[in-house]
């Protein structure tokens, strides 16, 4: 989504852009802080950070009736799982709000995202929840899928699964709002029409993956959705926070609010 803009393939209005690669539970507690203009954030997240950010009606990662899985070394019932320590990639996370949808209170231990398989494999954690390019090496690493919560997420609603949303500081102003939404939007499109040059860009900040294996995960969440989200994405998104509220998820009510 990042390619076009990085590589000069459009116009950057003026505007100086950096990027910052970073792992999304980071991005989390970066945005608590406002501490970036732009930037990616856990569904999840946005509602402890609405005073500071607005959301971007672009370039959200979704998966349509898929989406992290619970990993094991051993088939998993759901009532097995609730009664399971699951290690997790970050409180703020999505995939944690969704699983906690799925199975209620459960017991679980924070890890880095890139340890959960091997904390599994090696026994040290009963379950885990691979959010990254582990939802696709799981299997070589001797384990087994317990529960895919996007697929329990199209069964309860019908709708695809909103994962990571893109947001832009409010103290920007209206008009720089308007100018990054169009840039970032420019640039989700450039990418998605240029694959493979932009998935090659893409390949520089992964750990080792095949390029295969990156362009399947690519396909999987950069899609159309991600250029714009129409009624289907947005009320993704709506039912995912209304069922997080009802959860007594956040400290005030939610406030969706998107740069135009």
């Amino acid at each position: 989504m990042f390619w076009a803009l990085a590589t000069g393939e459009i116009d950057h209005r003026s505007y100086v852009f950096e990027h910052v690669p970073r792992d999304i539970p980071v991005l989390n507690a970066w945005a608590l802080d406002a501490r970036l203009e732009l930037t990616t954030i856990s569904l999840y997240a946005y509602p402890f950070v609405q005073d500071d950010y607005v959301m971007l009606p672009h370039g959200a990662t979704m998966g349509a009736g898929f989406g992290p899985v619970v990993v094991s070394r051993r088939p998993l019932s759901l009532d097995q799982l609730r009664e399971t320590e699951i290690a997790v990639p970050g409180r703020l996370t999505t995939a944690f709000l969704v699983l906690r949808m799925a199975l209620g209170e459960f017991a679980y231990r924070e890890l880095p995202g890139t340890e959960i398989l091997e904390e599994v494999r090696s026994g040290r954690a009963e379950a885990g929840l691979v959010t990254d390019i582990s939802q696709l090496t799981y299997a070589g690493a001797g384990l087994v899928k317990s529960l895919d919560i996007g697929e329990w997420w199209l069964l309860e609603t019908g709708l695809p699964l909103p994962l990571t949303v893109n947001v832009v500081r409010r103290d920007l102003g209206p008009t720089v709002l308007q100018d990054l939404a169009e840039i970032l939007h420019e640039s989700i499109r450039k990418g998605l029409d240029n694959r493979r040059r932009a998935v090659a860009y893409a390949m520089r900040f992964g750990r080792g993956e095949s390029t295969a294996m990156a362009d399947q995960l690519v396909a999987m969440y950069v899609n159309e959705l991600a250029s714009d989200w129409g009624e289907e994405g947005k009320q993704a998104i709506e039912e995912l926070l209304q069922r997080a509220e009802a959860l007594g998820a956040f400290n005030e009510p939610v406030r969706l609010e998107f740069v135009s």
